[in-house]
């Protein structure tokens, strides 16, 4: 079986972040940048189905510029056979991701792809959806649990009324959510052996062309502070005052 695992270079979810002073970015200066959360709970379900199911090759796959090597140098530290860069410094929207990944999941044949739901920069949401559109595979998003038997996936997941669980046919394009595993701390074995494991770079198959753009970045207003009250009868004073009740 082999697993194809695309990864997002992110900036550290805690760490913050203020827009430039002239709101066409974020100001990234000195920040730590780690694998997309999600992306990476997506690398730790390939290793355990490994683990489970013995002979799996796990193909990592990032579109970045040349520092999403390190990102993926830490895919491969976690498990991962080898890993693939499209290094470009273009902006690459949603659909661009998902064109560029439909490109290498047609030349490498994978029987999954799992990947993060969203990113935590953009929080889009899209590029799962897009990618089993794009390759007319059949999806399961919010993963909370996978099993694979013979030629099937059974994925557990969460949705508004519940857990559902649904049977695909490999191959299949599946999004995790954060309560499918908790990746697993990387020791020094394996920061060593990710050295010497490949890690192909390439171009992109076409130019990028964003049908979205950012038009402003800006900080969210200063949080009111607190206020304390003396009892219930003073909160509701102030609900009905405010037009709240």
């Amino acid at each position: 079986m082999k697993i194809l695992v695309p990864i997002k270079r992110v900036v550290d979810p805690y760490t913050k972040v203020r827009p430039l002073g002239d709101g066409s970015g974020l100001d990234t200066e000195g920040a730590k940048f780690e694998i997309n959360p999600f992306d990476e709970i997506a690398v730790e379900e390939a290793v355990r189905l490994r683990e489970k199911h013995g002979s799996v090759e796990i193909v990592a796959v990032s579109i970045g510029t040349s520092a999403s090597e390190e990102q993926l140098r830490k895919a491969l530290a976690m498990g991962a056979d080898k890993a693939i860069l499209i290094e470009s410094d273009l902006a690459f929207d949603t659909l661009d991701i998902a064109n560029e990944l439909s490109v290498i999941a047609k030349e490498i044949r994978p029987d999954l792809i799992i990947m993060g739901k969203q990113a935590t920069d953009d929080d889009s949401n899209q590029v799962g959806q897009m990618l089993a559109a794009k390759l007319d595979w059949p999806q399961a998003t919010y993963a909370s649990k996978i099993e694979v038997t013979g030629g099937s996936v059974d994925v557990t997941r969460e949705t508004d009324d519940g857990d559902e669980t649904l049977r695909l046919a490999t191959p299949c394009v599946l999004t995790t959510d954060l309560r499918l595993n908790e990746p697993r701390y990387i020791g020094l074995p394996g920061i060593i052996k990710a050295r010497s494991k490949p890690l192909e770079k390439r171009t992109p198959s076409q130019s990028p062309n964003p049908k979205t753009r950012y038009t402003l970045f800006q900080a969210p207003p200063a949080r009111e502070a607190g206020r304390k009250l003396s009892g219930v009868s003073e909160l509701v004073a102030v609900l009905k005052e405010r037009g709240a009740l």
